[in-house]
């Protein structure tokens, strides 16, 4: 009997402190998921909103917004230069606008952490006390990948956006001479494309204008999000018109025009590349024929010699 006290107690030792971690565990997470407004100061703060805004958007960051805040600070100190880079991405890639390219990155940096203790486990199970440092290697690769992802995210939205842009302005244009205004016109074609990058972009667009802004401004706020030439360019020629009192749909139809030479152009390129992207592969597949086909003489010669 007193065995099995020392041991019921023993248990009771033990499975307490793990109830209490568990409810605490338990408390938290459900307090990070509610998804709760910040209160404010008497001050109206740009800050609050925005994180307020991340909270509601991003589960990631309201599970362990503090931890990404405290990262964010040491990458606005490590990494300053790329910074504007990422920045770029995030508004390209169509990212909510509330992301501070620091807290994006510490968010990729996080994930990473996260996976971690799986990679110790996994290589020092397979590897021994050699495979902490692969484990490690692989929390850094972890963190690039998410990295680079955010990168051909911006790319890909951005050819989205460049293949469907003649046929916006197209569209624009026929809107415009059958005496639709710029602006009905372009609500038109953002309605037209539905939820297509394209349509999400002018939408701002048209948001803006609508909240008041300039049209130049509204455009130069389209050129500064995407930074991308072709784009530029187009941009560039709206606001030049508007300067100039050059009718849109002439700009329009033109632009279009122009889009799609560069696209014949950018396709005659790919497929010039695809000859000299296809000479490795070809040599490899030759000498692993040639291989195929000698390989049993070459053995045979060699068993007979000896």
């Amino acid at each position: 009997m007193l065995m099995l006290a020392e041991i019921d107690a023993q248990l009771l030792g033990v499975c307490l402190p793990m109830g209490a971690s568990a409810a605490l565990l338990t408390w938290w997470v459900l307090q990070a998921l509610a998804v709760e407004d910040l209160a404010q100061e008497a001050e109206w703060r740009y800050d609050i909103s925005r994180i307020n805004g991340l909270r509601s958007l991003d589960p990631v960051y309201r599970l362990f917004q503090l931890p990404i805040q405290f990262m964010a600070k040491l990458n606005r100190a490590a990494f300053q230069g790329s910074l504007a880079e990422i920045q770029r991405e995030i508004l390209a890639a169509g990212k909510s606008r509330f992301w501070l390219p620091e807290e994006f990155l510490a968010r990729c940096q996080l994930l990473a952490l996260l996976m971690a203790p799986f990679y110790l486990y996994f290589c020092i199970s397979y590897m021994g006390p050699s495979g902490v440092f692969t484990a490690l290697l692989m929390s850094v690769v972890t963190a690039w990948i998410l990295r680079r992802r955010l990168t051909r995210q911006a790319q890909r939205r951005l050819l989205l956006i460049k293949r469907r842009m003649p046929f916006l302005l197209d569209l624009l244009t026929l809107l415009m001479e059958a005496g639709a205004s710029f602006l009905n016109a372009l609500k038109q074609g953002v309605n037209e494309f539905g939820d297509h990058p394209i349509s999400q972009e002018f939408g701002r667009v048209l948001a803006d204008m609508n909240m008041g802004k300039a049209r130049t401004e509204a455009f130069h706020n389209l050129r500064s999000r995407l930074q991308d030439d072709e784009i530029s360019s187009i941009v560039g020629a709206i606001i030049q018109s508007e300067e100039l009192g050059t009718p849109l749909a002439h700009i329009f139809r033109t632009q279009a025009d122009v889009l799609r030479v560069k696209r014949t152009q950018r396709a005659e390129t790919i497929a010039g590349e695809a000859g000299v992207n296809m000479l490795l592969p070809a040599v490899l597949i030759m000498a692993s024929t040639v291989l195929v086909i000698l390989g049993p003489f070459a053995l045979n010669y060699m068993l007979f010699e000896f």
